[in-house]
């Protein structure tokens, strides 16, 4: 077959050709591109003046992801072409909306779509009916396969730990492997893997940022670049944003038992029992069709040791709370001071005397340039005041911890206050189940919003506890007594990451004085 070129002396017809994805899976060898492309010239003759636009192995639900079809109605724009001719509408588009503006735009540039298959005339009200209608149908059949691909995906991904397709998850590459008599993908650990330990390592201490990783990663010549979007455009090294998903994808945790129950006490449906949870697979987070989640262990080993895994996360929720988007430099507790009226940060001003020897730093509310304002802008009490508390209460709560502690020993206070509000919980969940046989329809809705309700608290409850848990355990292992103890020798930020470690927010006022909730 010749290749045509565009004859500008003379406007063209412009035969549109393509072919989905789904569509090569058919035995329908009509909807080929080659036969399509045949069909075309056949009605229009070989020596006509013709181009073809061939969009091959895409979607019809919209013409953003066609180049062709784009190149085609820039073509029309500038006047080249005369008509367009396809084998079915369908191919033109499937989604009703975008063809019937696509249409309009070329009914105003005087261009018309003749289709081989339905030979309607659509210059017709009739005709423009018939063609409406047809597209209706294929964009409902675009609709249902789309949703049974969702089905079938989400099916498979609920049996299976195999890997499903569509994302590359960085530091793995899929692999067909047979696992107990089923063949599918696995992500076996690519050269990128290594890099994943590495930013979980260093990013578990409350020192390091994502830039400290990233700049890790230049000096020291760690291979940290992934596919494009695009693979054949080649590779690119993982930004800020990329990284901060990794580090929070359970994917490339060895999953364990207290994985399990940290992922249980977040409300995610578990498909598998605890007990397969056995420290060296790695897990899969899927949605349902709720927009809920689901957690699937996988064929694959995880990367990352749990308690690293977990002490990640607990950073990272962590940050939440305290946005740090400024350098510590007025303060070591800026980001975790807050107004106890509104409940804003305070920003922490300085100011010097005259000769520059002196320096006096005070609060200003953030809260009070809200909408609703807060009491005052300025506080009477002074950061360094806030400062030498907040240290002496810091020095008494870790006294109070036992650093080796042992098995048998009693947990402290707010543990057992958490336990107990759990406790509480629990209890009057099963109570108000107990009544819900008997309930009328007005107290059938109380009871299932209050059970909502208690159920949320509960799994608030069991993730500070757990939280908590595992904070505990890195004071073990990392005892803070040595910094607090050459304290006036720390900077400013090493100061802040000790307090941040041990507290998550002080509360302060004029009226109220200063309030320490400790992390631990």
């Amino acid at each position: 077959m010749k290749k045509k070129t565009k004859d500008f002396s003379a406007k063209i017809t412009a035969l549109y050709v393509r072919r989905s994805v789904s569509d090569k899976d058919k035995d329908n060898n009509s909807l080929s591109i080659e036969a399509q492309k045949a069909e075309c010239i056949r009605y229009v003759g070989e020596d006509s003046n013709y181009q073809i636009y061939c969009d091959d192995g895409k979607s019809g639900k919209d013409i953003a992801h066609r180049p062709a079809f784009q190149q085609m109605m820039s073509d029309a724009k500038d006047g080249i072409i005369e008509r367009i001719v396809v084998k079915k509408y369908d191919r033109f588009s499937r989604n009703m909306r975008e063809y019937l503006n696509i249409t309009n735009e070329l009914d105003n540039l005087g261009i018309s779509v003749y289709s081989l298959t339905e030979p309607f005339n659509t210059a017709t009200k009739e005709g423009r009916m018939m063609r409406n209608n047809l597209l209706n149908f294929a964009e409902f059949e675009r609709e249902t396969i789309a949703a049974r691909v969702a089905d079938a995906y989400n099916t498979k991904a609920r049996e299976t730990g195999f890997y499903q397709g569509g994302k590359v998850y960085y530091g793995y590459v899929p692999e067909r492997r047979t696992v107990n008599g089923k063949t599918g993908s696995v992500l076996v650990p690519s050269e990128q893997a290594e890099a994943v330990k590495i930013a979980y390592e260093l990013y578990q201490n409350n020192s390091t940022s994502l830039k400290d990783i990233i700049d890790y990663f230049k000096a020291n010549n760690v291979n940290w670049c992934r596919p494009t979007k695009n693979r054949a455009s080649g590779f690119t090294n993982i930004d800020r944003s990329h990284l901060s998903r990794i580090l929070r994808n359970p994917l490339y945790v060895r999953a364990d038992k207290e994985i399990y129950q940290y992922f249980s006490s977040l409300g995610y449906e578990m498909l598998d029992d605890i007990s397969e949870y056995n420290g060296i697979n790695g897990l899969y987070w899927h949605d349902n069709a709720d927009g809920s989640k689901f957690i699937k262990l996988g064929y694959h080993e995880g990367l990352v040791d749990s308690n690293v895994w977990l002490a990640v996360q607990d950073k990272k929720s962590h940050n939440k709370r305290i946005p740090m988007n400024y350098k510590v430099t007025n303060s070591w507790l800026v980001g975790l001071t807050k107004c106890s009226h509104c409940g804003y940060s305070f920003f922490i001003n300085a100011a010097w005397n005259v000769s520059h020897t002196k320096q006096w730093r005070f609060y200003l509310d953030s809260g009070y340039y809200r909408g609703n304002g807060c009491v005052k802008k300025r506080l009477s009490i002074r950061p360094s005041e806030v400062e030498e508390k907040v240290f002496e209460a810091m020095k008494e709560r870790l006294e109070q911890l036992v650093i080796e502690k042992k098995e048998n020993e009693k947990p402290d206070s707010k543990t057992e206050s958490i336990k107990a509000e759990i406790i509480k919980a629990d209890e009057e969940i099963k109570k108000l189940m107990e009544k819900l046989a008997n309930a009328d329809d007005v107290l059938f809705e109380y009871i299932n919003n209050r059970v909502k309700e208690l159920h949320t608290k509960k799994s608030e409850l069991e993730t500070a506890l757990q939280s908590k848990v595992r904070k505990i355990k890195r004071v073990y292992t990392s005892p803070l007594e040595e910094p607090l103890s050459h304290w006036d020798e720390l900077s400013m930020k090493e100061k802040h990451d000790v307090a941040a470690t041990v507290i998550d927010v002080i509360y302060v006022s004029d009226e109220d004085g200063i309030d320490i909730h400790f992390s631990i």
